[in-house]
Protein backbone atom coordinates (compact mmCIF):
# COMPACT_ATOMS: atom_id res chain seq x y z
CA UNK A 1 0.00 0.00 0.00
CA UNK A 2 1.78 3.36 -1.12
CA UNK A 3 2.30 5.41 1.82
CA UNK A 4 1.02 9.48 2.44
CA UNK A 5 3.14 12.02 2.76
CA UNK A 6 2.94 13.13 6.30
CA UNK A 7 4.12 8.71 6.52
CA UNK A 8 6.85 9.25 4.24
CA UNK A 9 7.81 12.58 5.72
CA UNK A 10 7.52 11.24 9.47
CA UNK A 11 9.63 8.07 8.16
CA UNK A 12 12.58 10.46 7.62
CA UNK A 13 12.41 12.93 10.26
CA UNK A 14 12.34 9.69 12.63
CA UNK A 15 15.34 8.23 11.38
CA UNK A 16 17.17 11.34 10.47
CA UNK A 17 20.59 10.79 12.63
CA UNK A 18 21.89 14.14 14.22
CA UNK A 19 25.14 13.02 12.73
CA UNK A 20 23.76 12.78 9.18
CA UNK A 21 22.64 16.47 8.61
CA UNK A 22 25.33 17.83 6.46
CA UNK A 23 27.76 20.02 8.79
CA UNK A 24 26.84 23.46 6.64
CA UNK A 25 22.70 22.52 7.64
CA UNK A 26 23.71 22.47 11.22
CA UNK A 27 25.81 25.64 10.80
CA UNK A 28 22.92 27.62 9.37
CA UNK A 29 21.18 25.92 12.49
CA UNK A 30 22.87 27.67 14.82
CA UNK A 31 23.08 30.70 12.89
CA UNK A 32 19.56 30.73 12.96
CA UNK A 33 19.24 30.17 16.78
CA UNK A 34 21.78 33.18 17.24
CA UNK A 35 19.92 35.21 14.91
CA UNK A 36 16.67 34.39 16.54
CA UNK A 37 17.63 34.79 20.35
CA UNK A 38 19.05 38.34 19.39
CA UNK A 39 15.42 39.27 18.00
CA UNK A 40 13.85 37.24 20.69
CA UNK A 41 15.28 39.75 23.41
CA UNK A 42 14.74 42.74 21.48
CA UNK A 43 10.96 41.69 21.14
CA UNK A 44 10.51 40.73 24.98
CA UNK A 45 10.38 44.58 25.24
CA UNK A 46 7.47 45.57 23.36
CA UNK A 47 4.40 45.92 24.13
CA UNK A 48 2.89 42.70 22.33
CA UNK A 49 5.72 40.45 23.73
CA UNK A 50 4.81 41.14 27.44
CA UNK A 51 1.16 41.16 27.15
CA UNK A 52 1.79 37.41 26.29
CA UNK A 53 4.76 36.85 28.62
CA UNK A 54 1.73 37.73 30.91
CA UNK A 55 -0.57 35.97 29.78
CA UNK A 56 1.86 32.93 29.57
CA UNK A 57 2.59 33.17 33.54
CA UNK A 58 -0.85 34.05 34.29
CA UNK A 59 -2.46 30.54 33.24
CA UNK A 60 0.35 29.19 35.35
CA UNK A 61 1.28 24.96 35.22
CA UNK A 62 3.99 23.01 35.25
CA UNK A 63 7.74 25.22 35.09
CA UNK A 64 8.81 23.75 32.48
CA UNK A 65 10.22 26.14 30.03
CA UNK A 66 11.48 29.59 30.07
CA UNK A 67 10.27 33.07 28.86
CA UNK A 68 13.16 34.97 26.84
CA UNK A 69 14.45 38.04 28.47
CA UNK A 70 11.24 37.63 31.12
CA UNK A 71 12.42 34.87 33.10
CA UNK A 72 9.54 33.17 34.44
CA UNK A 73 8.95 29.30 34.10
CA UNK A 74 5.92 27.94 32.71
CA UNK A 75 4.93 24.77 30.41
CA UNK A 76 5.91 24.27 27.19
CA UNK A 77 3.15 25.07 25.61
CA UNK A 78 3.21 28.50 27.43
CA UNK A 79 6.89 29.43 26.58
CA UNK A 80 6.60 28.66 22.89
CA UNK A 81 3.46 30.78 22.51
CA UNK A 82 5.35 33.74 23.99
CA UNK A 83 8.40 33.05 23.01
CA UNK A 84 7.04 32.87 19.38
CA UNK A 85 5.21 36.43 19.66
CA UNK A 86 8.50 38.21 21.17
CA UNK A 87 10.53 37.01 18.29
CA UNK A 88 8.29 38.51 15.64
CA UNK A 89 7.83 41.52 17.50
CA UNK A 90 10.33 43.57 16.23
CA UNK A 91 10.22 42.82 12.01
CA UNK A 92 14.07 41.53 12.48
CA UNK A 93 13.61 37.82 11.96
CA UNK A 94 14.50 35.80 9.46
CA UNK A 95 13.14 35.14 6.26
CA UNK A 96 13.18 32.37 2.94
CA UNK A 97 14.22 33.26 0.13
CA UNK A 98 10.73 33.87 -1.28
CA UNK A 99 10.04 36.51 1.56
CA UNK A 100 7.22 33.98 2.55
CA UNK A 101 7.23 33.12 6.15
CA UNK A 102 9.80 33.12 9.48
CA UNK A 103 11.47 29.99 10.25
CA UNK A 104 12.65 30.69 13.50
CA UNK A 105 9.19 32.01 15.44
CA UNK A 106 7.20 28.86 15.22
CA UNK A 107 10.22 26.22 14.85
CA UNK A 108 12.72 27.72 17.07
CA UNK A 109 10.40 28.58 19.81
CA UNK A 110 8.80 24.77 20.10
CA UNK A 111 12.08 23.37 19.67
CA UNK A 112 13.85 25.55 22.87
CA UNK A 113 10.67 24.48 24.90
CA UNK A 114 10.65 21.07 23.68
CA UNK A 115 14.10 20.66 24.40
CA UNK A 116 14.40 22.30 28.01
CA UNK A 117 11.39 20.37 28.94
CA UNK A 118 12.80 16.84 27.72
CA UNK A 119 16.41 17.62 29.07
CA UNK A 120 17.56 17.22 24.97
CA UNK A 121 21.14 17.66 24.29
CA UNK A 122 22.29 20.26 22.51
CA UNK A 123 22.80 18.52 19.20
CA UNK A 124 20.11 16.74 19.45
CA UNK A 125 18.18 20.80 19.30
CA UNK A 126 19.89 21.75 16.33
CA UNK A 127 19.12 19.07 14.48
CA UNK A 128 15.23 19.14 15.76
CA UNK A 129 15.58 22.92 14.76
CA UNK A 130 16.77 21.79 11.22
CA UNK A 131 14.47 19.26 11.00
CA UNK A 132 11.51 21.31 11.78
CA UNK A 133 12.88 24.07 8.78
CA UNK A 134 12.79 21.37 6.35
CA UNK A 135 9.43 20.25 7.28
CA UNK A 136 8.31 23.63 6.97
CA UNK A 137 10.11 24.50 3.48
CA UNK A 138 8.70 21.36 1.94
CA UNK A 139 5.24 22.55 3.15
CA UNK A 140 5.46 25.82 1.50
CA UNK A 141 7.20 24.85 -1.59
CA UNK A 142 4.17 22.47 -2.39
CA UNK A 143 1.42 25.37 -1.35
CA UNK A 144 2.71 28.48 -2.52
CA UNK A 145 2.04 31.20 -4.05
CA UNK A 146 -1.23 30.01 -4.18
CA UNK A 147 -1.74 29.61 -0.18
CA UNK A 148 -0.01 33.12 0.80
CA UNK A 149 -2.60 34.91 -2.30
CA UNK A 150 -5.76 33.53 -1.00
CA UNK A 151 -5.09 34.82 2.39
CA UNK A 152 -3.13 32.85 4.30
CA UNK A 153 0.21 33.72 6.69
CA UNK A 154 2.26 30.62 5.80
CA UNK A 155 4.56 31.74 8.67
CA UNK A 156 1.94 29.89 10.93
CA UNK A 157 0.27 27.86 8.65
CA UNK A 158 3.39 25.90 7.33
CA UNK A 159 5.18 26.17 10.69
CA UNK A 160 2.75 24.74 12.39
CA UNK A 161 4.07 21.44 10.70
CA UNK A 162 7.87 22.64 11.46
CA UNK A 163 7.17 22.99 14.96
CA UNK A 164 5.89 19.51 15.27
CA UNK A 165 8.33 17.89 13.59
CA UNK A 166 11.16 19.75 15.69
CA UNK A 167 8.96 19.00 19.14
CA UNK A 168 7.90 15.42 17.61
CA UNK A 169 11.97 14.51 17.62
CA UNK A 170 12.99 15.99 21.19
CA UNK A 171 10.05 14.45 22.72
CA UNK A 172 11.29 10.89 20.96
CA UNK A 173 8.09 10.08 18.72
CA UNK A 174 8.06 7.35 17.04
CA UNK A 175 6.89 6.98 13.48
CA UNK A 176 3.32 6.05 13.67
CA UNK A 177 3.17 8.81 16.65
CA UNK A 178 4.86 11.32 14.38
CA UNK A 179 2.24 10.62 11.40
CA UNK A 180 0.02 11.24 13.78
CA UNK A 181 1.39 14.56 15.60
CA UNK A 182 1.30 15.58 11.57
CA UNK A 183 -2.33 15.24 11.66
CA UNK A 184 -2.85 16.69 14.39
CA UNK A 185 -1.18 19.97 13.22
CA UNK A 186 -2.80 19.97 10.16
CA UNK A 187 -6.32 20.33 12.48
CA UNK A 188 -4.38 23.34 13.88
CA UNK A 189 -3.05 25.35 10.89
CA UNK A 190 -4.04 28.78 10.95
CA UNK A 191 -3.59 32.16 10.06
CA UNK A 192 -4.31 34.97 7.91
CA UNK A 193 -2.47 37.58 5.82
CA UNK A 194 -5.54 40.52 7.31
CA UNK A 195 -2.95 41.26 9.93
CA UNK A 196 -1.36 44.77 8.17
CA UNK A 197 -2.81 47.85 10.16
CA UNK A 198 -2.02 49.48 13.06
CA UNK A 199 -2.69 46.62 15.71
CA UNK A 200 -0.41 43.59 17.46
CA UNK A 201 -2.36 40.80 15.03
CA UNK A 202 0.72 40.26 13.25
CA UNK A 203 2.74 39.53 15.90
CA UNK A 204 0.22 36.79 16.97
CA UNK A 205 0.41 34.88 13.98
CA UNK A 206 3.45 32.58 14.63
CA UNK A 207 2.68 31.81 18.81
CA UNK A 208 -0.42 29.37 18.01
CA UNK A 209 1.79 27.82 15.44
CA UNK A 210 4.71 27.20 18.07
CA UNK A 211 2.33 26.27 20.92
CA UNK A 212 0.24 23.85 18.39
CA UNK A 213 3.60 22.14 17.40
CA UNK A 214 4.21 21.29 21.28
CA UNK A 215 0.27 20.07 21.52
CA UNK A 216 0.37 17.88 18.51
CA UNK A 217 3.57 16.27 19.40
CA UNK A 218 2.32 16.18 23.31
CA UNK A 219 -1.07 14.26 22.40
CA UNK A 220 0.49 12.26 19.88
CA UNK A 221 3.06 10.45 22.25
CA UNK A 222 -0.31 10.35 24.78
CA UNK A 223 -1.74 8.25 22.14
CA UNK A 224 -4.31 10.19 20.56
CA UNK A 225 -4.13 9.67 16.75
CA UNK A 226 -4.39 11.68 13.52
CA UNK A 227 -5.28 11.70 9.70
CA UNK A 228 -1.95 9.86 7.94
CA UNK A 229 -3.73 11.74 5.01
CA UNK A 230 -3.77 15.46 6.23
CA UNK A 231 -1.41 17.27 4.00
CA UNK A 232 -2.88 15.88 0.29
CA UNK A 233 -6.10 14.11 1.36
CA UNK A 234 -9.62 15.16 -0.01
CA UNK A 235 -10.47 17.96 2.73
CA UNK A 236 -6.78 17.88 3.60
CA UNK A 237 -4.34 21.13 4.04
CA UNK A 238 -3.23 21.35 0.44
CA UNK A 239 -6.77 21.38 -1.12
CA UNK A 240 -8.54 22.87 1.89
CA UNK A 241 -5.65 26.21 1.83
CA UNK A 242 -4.53 26.43 -1.67
CA UNK A 243 -6.10 26.86 -5.35
CA UNK A 244 -3.20 25.11 -6.97
CA UNK A 245 -0.66 22.76 -4.97
CA UNK A 246 2.75 20.45 -5.60
CA UNK A 247 2.31 16.92 -3.90
CA UNK A 248 5.41 15.51 -5.14
CA UNK A 249 7.12 18.77 -3.84
CA UNK A 250 6.51 17.44 -0.12
CA UNK A 251 9.11 14.85 -0.48
CA UNK A 252 10.82 15.60 -3.84
CA UNK A 253 14.40 14.48 -2.88
CA UNK A 254 13.94 13.69 0.22
CA UNK A 255 16.75 12.68 2.52
CA UNK A 256 19.10 14.15 0.20
CA UNK A 257 18.34 17.38 -0.31
CA UNK A 258 17.36 19.72 2.61
CA UNK A 259 15.91 22.90 0.55
CA UNK A 260 16.33 25.16 3.64
CA UNK A 261 17.47 28.60 2.41
CA UNK A 262 17.51 31.07 5.31
CA UNK A 263 18.07 34.84 4.93
CA UNK A 264 18.75 37.28 7.15
CA UNK A 265 16.94 40.92 8.20
CA UNK A 266 19.14 44.44 8.69
CA UNK A 267 15.97 46.30 8.76
CA UNK A 268 13.39 46.32 11.16
CA UNK A 269 10.12 45.67 8.86
CA UNK A 270 8.55 43.65 6.46
CA UNK A 271 11.38 41.52 4.32
CA UNK A 272 9.27 42.58 0.90
CA UNK A 273 10.03 46.08 1.50
CA UNK A 274 13.54 45.70 2.21
CA UNK A 275 14.88 45.80 -1.71
CA UNK A 276 12.96 49.10 -1.69
CA UNK A 277 14.74 50.12 1.35
CA UNK A 278 18.31 49.06 -0.27
CA UNK A 279 17.18 51.29 -3.49
CA UNK A 280 16.59 54.29 -1.38
CA UNK A 281 20.16 54.01 0.61
CA UNK A 282 21.81 53.79 -2.53
CA UNK A 283 19.60 57.20 -3.86
CA UNK A 284 20.26 58.71 -0.77
CA UNK A 285 24.44 57.94 -0.80
CA UNK A 286 24.19 59.58 -4.38
CA UNK A 287 21.83 62.45 -3.10
CA UNK A 288 23.93 66.22 -3.77
CA UNK A 289 20.89 67.80 -1.96
CA UNK A 290 18.78 67.99 0.95
CA UNK A 291 16.29 65.45 0.94
CA UNK A 292 13.85 68.14 1.31
CA UNK A 293 15.15 68.77 -2.41
CA UNK A 294 13.74 65.62 -3.60
CA UNK A 295 10.28 66.40 -6.01
CA UNK A 296 8.87 63.46 -6.90
CA UNK A 297 9.33 59.34 -6.77
CA UNK A 298 8.55 56.45 -8.72
CA UNK A 299 8.99 52.57 -7.74
CA UNK A 300 8.82 49.84 -9.50
CA UNK A 301 8.27 46.90 -7.76
CA UNK A 302 8.05 42.83 -8.87
CA UNK A 303 4.02 41.64 -9.31
CA UNK A 304 4.33 39.27 -6.98
CA UNK A 305 4.93 41.95 -4.39
CA UNK A 306 3.35 45.25 -6.11
CA UNK A 307 0.30 45.62 -4.21
CA UNK A 308 1.11 45.04 -0.47
CA UNK A 309 2.98 47.45 1.86
CA UNK A 310 0.95 50.90 0.04
CA UNK A 311 0.04 52.30 3.15
CA UNK A 312 1.30 55.70 3.42
CA UNK A 313 0.25 57.17 6.26
CA UNK A 314 0.47 54.21 9.40
CA UNK A 315 -1.08 55.00 12.83
CA UNK A 316 1.33 52.63 14.72
CA UNK A 317 5.25 51.49 14.38
CA UNK A 318 3.14 48.22 13.56
CA UNK A 319 1.68 49.90 10.44
CA UNK A 320 4.89 51.06 10.02
CA UNK A 321 6.49 47.98 9.76
CA UNK A 322 4.68 47.00 6.84
CA UNK A 323 4.63 50.45 4.98
CA UNK A 324 6.80 50.74 1.86
CA UNK A 325 6.30 54.28 1.66
CA UNK A 326 6.92 55.07 4.94
CA UNK A 327 10.21 52.86 4.89
CA UNK A 328 11.31 54.58 2.03
CA UNK A 329 10.85 57.83 3.87
CA UNK A 330 12.99 57.09 6.96
CA UNK A 331 15.25 55.15 5.08
CA UNK A 332 15.68 58.53 2.97
CA UNK A 333 15.50 60.85 5.96
CA UNK A 334 17.84 58.73 8.59
CA UNK A 335 20.00 56.68 6.68
CA UNK A 336 18.58 53.42 8.40
CA UNK A 337 15.72 51.35 9.09
CA UNK A 338 16.16 49.84 12.25
CA UNK A 339 14.26 49.95 15.98
CA UNK A 340 14.71 53.61 16.75
CA UNK A 341 13.33 54.77 12.77
CA UNK A 342 10.27 52.85 13.70
CA UNK A 343 8.81 55.04 16.55
CA UNK A 344 5.24 56.30 16.87
CA UNK A 345 6.94 59.87 17.20
CA UNK A 346 7.97 59.39 13.74
CA UNK A 347 4.87 58.81 12.16
CA UNK A 348 3.72 62.32 11.84
CA UNK A 349 6.98 63.78 10.90
CA UNK A 350 5.71 66.35 8.20
CA UNK A 351 8.54 65.48 5.63
CA UNK A 352 8.05 61.86 6.37
CA UNK A 353 4.66 62.27 5.39
CA UNK A 354 5.31 64.65 2.24
CA UNK A 355 8.15 61.57 0.48
CA UNK A 356 5.51 58.92 1.87
CA UNK A 357 2.38 60.86 0.08
CA UNK A 358 5.36 61.51 -2.86
CA UNK A 359 6.45 57.73 -3.56
CA UNK A 360 4.42 56.06 -6.62
CA UNK A 361 4.58 52.39 -7.04
CA UNK A 362 3.65 50.32 -10.27
CA UNK A 363 4.08 46.17 -10.80
CA UNK A 364 6.73 45.64 -13.45
CA UNK A 365 7.08 42.16 -14.70
CA UNK A 366 10.43 42.65 -16.20
CA UNK A 367 12.26 42.88 -12.75
CA UNK A 368 13.63 39.46 -12.20
CA UNK A 369 12.81 38.58 -8.42
CA UNK A 370 9.60 38.51 -6.62
CA UNK A 371 11.25 41.20 -4.29
CA UNK A 372 13.09 43.38 -6.93
CA UNK A 373 12.40 47.09 -6.06
CA UNK A 374 13.63 49.60 -9.02
CA UNK A 375 13.51 53.56 -7.86
CA UNK A 376 13.76 56.64 -9.61
CA UNK A 377 14.18 59.81 -7.61
CA UNK A 378 13.79 63.22 -9.37
CA UNK A 379 15.25 66.76 -7.34
CA UNK A 380 14.49 70.42 -7.77
CA UNK A 381 17.85 70.84 -8.71
CA UNK A 382 16.88 68.70 -12.03
CA UNK A 383 19.43 65.47 -10.84
CA UNK A 384 17.59 61.95 -11.77
CA UNK A 385 18.84 58.94 -9.53
CA UNK A 386 17.78 55.42 -9.67
CA UNK A 387 18.77 52.43 -8.03
CA UNK A 388 17.64 48.75 -8.70
CA UNK A 389 17.82 45.87 -6.22
CA UNK A 390 17.22 42.63 -6.73
CA UNK A 391 18.87 40.37 -3.94
CA UNK A 392 18.54 42.41 -0.50
CA UNK A 393 20.96 43.04 2.39
CA UNK A 394 21.18 40.19 4.08
CA UNK A 395 19.96 37.45 1.69
CA UNK A 396 22.17 34.58 0.40
CA UNK A 397 23.08 36.12 -2.42
CA UNK A 398 24.00 39.43 -0.50
CA UNK A 399 25.06 38.16 3.05
CA UNK A 400 25.24 40.03 6.64
CA UNK A 401 28.87 39.84 7.06
CA UNK A 402 30.04 37.86 11.08
CA UNK A 403 30.46 41.39 12.12
CA UNK A 404 26.75 42.57 10.69
CA UNK A 405 25.19 39.76 13.50
CA UNK A 406 27.26 40.53 16.02
CA UNK A 407 25.94 44.07 15.91
CA UNK A 408 22.84 43.18 15.05
CA UNK A 409 22.48 40.86 18.31
CA UNK A 410 24.37 43.61 20.50
CA UNK A 411 21.87 46.02 19.20
CA UNK A 412 19.00 43.83 20.62
CA UNK A 413 20.32 42.15 23.02
CA UNK A 414 22.64 44.64 25.17
CA UNK A 415 19.61 46.57 26.38
CA UNK A 416 18.30 43.40 28.01
CA UNK A 417 21.00 41.29 29.17
CA UNK A 418 24.28 43.60 28.48
CA UNK A 419 26.99 43.59 26.24
CA UNK A 420 28.86 40.89 28.59
CA UNK A 421 25.81 38.78 28.61
CA UNK A 422 24.81 38.70 25.09
CA UNK A 423 28.50 37.95 24.78
CA UNK A 424 28.36 35.05 27.10
CA UNK A 425 25.07 34.07 25.39
CA UNK A 426 26.56 33.97 22.28
CA UNK A 427 29.51 31.64 23.10
CA UNK A 428 26.82 29.64 24.44
CA UNK A 429 24.94 29.06 21.26
CA UNK A 430 28.37 28.72 18.72
CA UNK A 431 28.82 25.41 20.83
CA UNK A 432 24.93 24.05 21.24
CA UNK A 433 25.78 21.22 19.71
CA UNK A 434 28.56 20.39 22.49
CA UNK A 435 26.02 20.95 25.51
CA UNK A 436 24.48 17.91 27.51
CA UNK A 437 21.70 20.12 27.93
CA UNK A 438 20.40 23.60 26.75
CA UNK A 439 19.85 24.45 30.51
CA UNK A 440 22.37 27.05 30.42
CA UNK A 441 21.99 28.49 27.39
CA UNK A 442 18.20 29.30 27.98
CA UNK A 443 19.34 30.64 31.20
CA UNK A 444 21.88 33.22 30.08
CA UNK A 445 18.98 34.91 28.13
CA UNK A 446 17.45 35.76 31.30
CA UNK A 447 18.31 39.44 32.97
CA UNK A 448 20.18 38.91 36.56
CA UNK A 449 17.60 38.98 38.94
CA UNK A 450 14.85 38.33 36.43
CA UNK A 451 11.89 35.25 36.99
Amino acid sequence: MTETAAEVLAGHFVNLKADSIPARHMDDARTLVRDYMGVALGGSRTSSARIAARFAEENGGKAEATLIGHGGRVPAVHAAFANAIASHSIELDDVDILALYHFSPPVVSAALAAAEASGSSGKEFLAAVVAGCEMMARVSNATNFSLRNRGFHSTPTCGVFGATIAAARLMGLDKDQTVSALGLAGAQASGLMEMYGPSMQKRFNPGPAARNGITSAAMAKLGYTGAATILEGERGFCKAFTDQFDVPALTKNLGSEFPIHIEYKPYSCARPIHNAIDTALAVRAQLKEPVSAITSMHMRRHPAWAHYHLNTRPATYHEAQVSLPYSVAIALLEGSALPPQYQNDKLKNPEVLRLSEMLVVTPDESLPRGVSCAIEVKTAGGAVLTAQVDHPRGSIANPMSEADMSRKMHLLGDPVLGAAGVDRLAALIADVDKLSDIDGLIAASVPAGAG
